[in-house]
């Protein structure tokens, strides 16, 4: 964070300050800002967040005996620290965020990018931070850091020599979005694709096109909206862009699209396509595995362009991307048995997404076995959506399909309606019933992918299989 004084920070909270030891009011701060005492360091700021397992005022102590000079707390503590007394933690690191942010933007120097859409956004945003940070100083979410807490977590690391923020959105409910994207007011609005991810939470996928779309209003009007025109939703975004004076710029394989992808190859060692932009062709080379993440790379591109990047050297510094993010699609095990483990998030358009991949990728000498748990968030349409991909992993001829979980036993039913009995589907109701079926099916020239919802944890099962064929 940049240095304010304690003053400052309780000016901008509207917050009690209650000063500890040799503080006073014009002691400077300038320390990470984090809900997480475990991150602290000397000169830290600790949010005492409650939460519905814990309560962050219990770990104050923690963040003191770290080096944390000031706690921002919803109620006063026994600790021997600074603290700043708010009605909540979470508003005041929204507002601290925000003021952060418009003090450095107000130099001149500072370019925001937002990221939103259904899947894609942890890729994207890391395939952007990559092509940016060969330009200068770029700030941008650890994991997924998205939400209420992780969102302002990021837009608090920036310094008075950050060039880029990319923030990436995730939206629980409507508002969610016009609210995080509003503390920055994005420079570049990125919107990915519409899909069935949180529908449930949405009321359904026209409702979720109008969250996403919060992001493009929260903009400033001078701003670009960078829209995949692949994806009707999201290209009916252009007219609330147009409407608000903003430039539009179009990514996809559409010959609409101002940055465009075509003749694109799968492989197992990667994705590979030909790039145009602005005139130009360039071929791309992609370690990460799947056609799915090329649109993220257009994506990535094309926000690059908006900020002075040329293709080339966009194109460049995506070819050295070696994974998008840990537990997604990250290739584990070894030549024998390839692991795949892709269960940090499931959506119907990832896991339909995954299981084409898994196909495209596994040679005719090959076998192909998908492990896959639930797809969480869908409400009323989550029968239905497992039902379709088990269908799916059946015309795709995957020839194990193994399901984890009591939530995920509907895909395992549609898959043995569509054709896949005699073991080439199978059922476990937990993890490690699967794992030591796994240990003793797996063979030689298996290409396996583990995908599922976070909250599902697969992602561990994923690991064990990693570490059993390494």
């Amino acid at each position: 964070m940049i240095a304010l004084s304690l003053a400052e920070i309780a000016a901008v909270l509207g917050g009690d300050l209650r000063l500890a030891g040799t503080a006073t009011a014009e002691t400077l701060v300038d320390g990470v800002v984090d809900t997480d005492s475990r991150t602290m360091a000397p000169g830290s700021v600790f949010v005492a967040k409650p939460g519905a397992e814990t309560d962050g005022h219990r770990f104050v102590g923690s963040a003191l005996a770290a080096g944390a000079a000031l706690a921002i707390v919803e109620h006063p503590v026994d600790d021997e620290i600074t603290q700043i007394v708010v009605p909540s933690a979470v508003a005041a690191l929204a507002d601290l965020a925000r003021e952060v942010v418009a003090r450095v933007r107000a130099e001149g120097h500072l370019k925001i990018v937002g990221i939103t859409g259904s899947n894609g956004k942890t890729t994207t945003k890391n395939f952007l931070a990559r092509i940016l940070a060969g330009e200068g100083e770029t700030v941008a979410p650890i994991n997924s850091f998205n939400n209420e807490v992780g969102a302002p977590v990021t837009m608090l690391r920036i310094t008075h020599d950050t060039r880029f923020l990319v923030s990436e959105f995730g939206a629980d409910a409507p508002g969610s979005i016009a609210r995080l994207a509003g503390l920055v007011e994005p420079d570049i609005a990125v919107v990915l694709m519409v899909g069935m991810a949180h529908a449930g939470g949405f009321g359904g996928i026209e409702a979720t096109a109008k969250a996403k779309s919060e992001l493009v209003s929260a903009a400033i009007p001078s701003g670009t909206a960078v829209l995949n025109v692949d994806d009707p939703r999201v290209a009916a975004m252009r007219e609330l862009a147009v409407s608000r004076g903003m430039q539009v710029v179009g990514f996809g394989q559409s010959a609409a699209a101002d940055v465009r992808a075509h003749d694109l190859e799968v492989t197992a060692s990667g994705t590979s396509c030909v790039i145009e932009a602005a005139g130009e062709r360039l071929p791309l080379r992609l370690q990460v595995l799947g056609a799915h993440h090329v649109g993220n790379a257009l994506a990535a591109i094309a926000a690059a362009r908006v900020l002075g990047v040329s293709t080339a050297d966009a194109v460049a510094r995506l070819e050295t991307v070696e994974i998008a993010e840990r537990w997604r699609m990250q290739p584990m095990g070894n030549e024998r048995v390839r692991i795949i483990n892709d269960a940090y998030n499931a959506s119907p358009d990832s896991m339909a997404a995954a299981l084409r991949t898994l196909a495209q990728i596994t040679g005719p000498d090959e076998r192909t076995v998908a492990v896959l748990g639930a797809m969480s968030e869908l409400g009323e349409t989550a029968g239905e959506e497992h039902d379709r991909i088990g269908l799916l992993a059946v015309r795709l001829n995957i020839q194990r399909i193994v399901v984890v979980g009591p939530e995920a036993r509907r895909l395992f039913i549609s898959a043995i309606g569509e054709g896949s009995w005699d073991s080439e589907a199978v059922f476990f109701a937990d993890q490690e019933s699967a794992f030591e079926y796994l240990r003793g099916e797996l063979r030689d020239g298996d290409r396996v992918l583990v995908k599922s919802s976070n909250s599902v944890g697969l992602r561990h099962l994923g690991d064990r299989l990693g570490e059993l064929f390494s």
